[in-house]
């Protein structure tokens, strides 16, 4: 990601590459306009460039700055005040895609707020993402190298908070867009646990593993009968925030599937490949506790990351077989590609064992949430006090949640025949069954459900999101945390 600084100097003066300006809409048949420079808007005015939002258009600079050229990016309003945080951040990330390559690149946001200003900002940075790992020398994009923003707010502490802050939740996104965009040969359990404890190195983190015999050891039947179909045993991390003066805990569990063929159940051909990215829930929780650590969070975060690869190997699991899950209910296991729950159900044994004010868990877990909401937006189940926060943090971030719920007739179609519990409900209603099956190994806790299997990687690019890892849900997750020490420091 690039380096980000701020600077009050003037537009005419700018040095970079490129500056990226904002481009508004005309009122009835005016022409677009950039927001407090009318010597720039008089400049592009027989251009007729569209403003609709994320629209991008490179021209060059006229002289008018010392920028190489111009860019700007559409905010699909008319007044730059009635354009929200979130437009601002789906923009700014669209003109910083759109620079692959570029070294540096400056934005500026004339007559915005030091909010819109943070917006911005952070849609940038988040923009500025590239997967390169895999690419030959001669091959792919790269990263920009600089990011400054010009403002005259820049004398204002707020200015380089917006800098800071945009700096921190970039790189925590693109450490998550990392993981997950890896592919599953180099990204397996084990790899997966050992790059957990090469990142928090340095932070105020502690790392606990548990490997597959010390699962078994532990009766964690879903994680060991997922995983015994791989040859490469799956894993439990455990990664603690544990600030001495905290007053809240908040417990995370993330789903880990390093790769998911659906095991005996084996999913369809086409399509497969996208299952690399079926650990999302897990890199996800781990951002957002590395957020926590660098912002200095006051909330004590115990997160746990439950990792396995779903393969039907010789060893794997069958349809029918009965699992003892680490809390002692059984479970039949109907469907084997419908592991993630039972991943996810044995961590959550042990993050409410330490009674926490809250427990959240986020994962790729059904198609259903994806047929009901579609590839944007994420659904939150569980407690009604733990779907609020979400939706309170995702009104603050942007990142769209929608709550769903409970219907007490649900429960029943996961009875067991022979067990206490069946893996899977009826079809209908798919993504509140795999809730409502998590729901038997909270108990009473505060909790919410994040199911991200629609948003959390992408086929198409979105403003600040490319194609594959999109990193949505880290802010939100984050920012609950946020919330909860800012309420109990209160």
């Amino acid at each position: 990601m690039p380096t980000i600084s701020v600077t009050d100097t003037s537009l005419r003066d700018v040095e970079a590459d490129v500056l990226i300006l904002p481009l508004l809409r005309g009122a009835g048949d005016a022409p677009s306009s950039v927001p407090g420079a009318p010597e720039i808007t008089e400049a592009i005015a027989g251009l007729d460039p569209s403003a609709a939002r994320g629209d991008v258009h490179r021209i060059p600079s006229f002289g008018l700055t010392g920028a190489g050229s111009l860019l700007l990016v559409g905010l699909g309003e008319e007044d730059l005040a009635a354009t929200s945080a979130e437009d601002l951040r789906l923009a700014f990330g669209a003109a910083t895609r759109a620079l692959a390559g570029v070294g540096s690149a400056a934005i500026a946001l004339p007559g915005g707020t030091a909010d819109q200003l943070a917006a911005a900002l952070e849609g940038a940075a988040l923009g500025a993402y590239a997967f390169v790992a895999h690419k030959t020398a001669t091959g792919g994009p790269a990263p920009k190298g600089a990011l400054t923003a010009v403002t005259a707010l820049s004398s204002e502490e707020s200015a380089a908070g917006a800098a800071e802050r945009a700096t921190v939740l970039s790189e925590i996104v693109d450490l998550t867009r990392d993981l997950v965009n890896t592919p599953p040969n180099l990204l397996y359990p084990e790899e997966f646990a050992r790059r957990t404890q090469e990142l928090v190195e340095g932070l105020p983190l502690t790392v606990t593993v548990l490997d597959e015999k010390q699962l078994a050891d532990g009766g964690y039947g879903g994680i060991v009968g997922v995983g015994q179909g791989s040859t490469r045993p799956p894993r439990l991390v455990r990664v603690d925030y544990a600030p001495q003066s905290a007053r809240s805990s908040v417990a995370l569990v993330g789903k880990g599937i390093t790769f998911d063929t659906g095991g005996i159940s084996l999913k369809p051909a086409a399509g497969m490949d996208d299952m690399t990215s079926d650990m999302t829930g897990a890199a996800t929780v781990l951002g957002a506790t590395i957020g926590a650590a660098r912002l200095g969070l006051d909330v004590k975060v115990t997160t746990y990351l439950a990792i396995a690869e779903n393969m039907p190997g010789g060893g794997a699991q069958r349809p029918g077989d009965v699992v003892t899950m680490r809390n002692g209910k059984t479970v039949e296991v109907l469907n084997t590609d419908a592991e993630g729950r039972m991943v996810m159900a044995d961590a959550l044994v042990d993050a409410v064992a330490e009674k926490p004010d809250l427990v959240m868990d986020v994962a790729t877990l059904t198609g259903a949430a994806v047929v009901a909401l579609g590839k944007r937006t994420a659904a939150v189940m569980g407690t009604e006090l733990g779907r609020d926060v979400v939706m309170t943090a995702s009104g603050t971030t942007g990142e769209p949640f929608w709550p769903l719920p409970f219907p007490a007739e649900l429960r029943a179609d996961l009875t067991g025949r022979v067990a206490d519990l069946r893996n899977i409900g009826d079809r209908p209603g798919g993504a509140l069954s795999a809730g409502v099956f998590l729901q038997e190994f909270v108990g009473e806790t505060e909790w919410a459900h994040l199911d991200i299997a629609g948003p959390g990687f992408a086929s198409a690019p979105l403003g600040y999101m490319g194609k594959g890892a999109t990193g949505m849900s880290v802010r939100t997750v984050l920012q609950v945390l946020e919330d909860r020490a800012a309420a109990s420091g209160e």
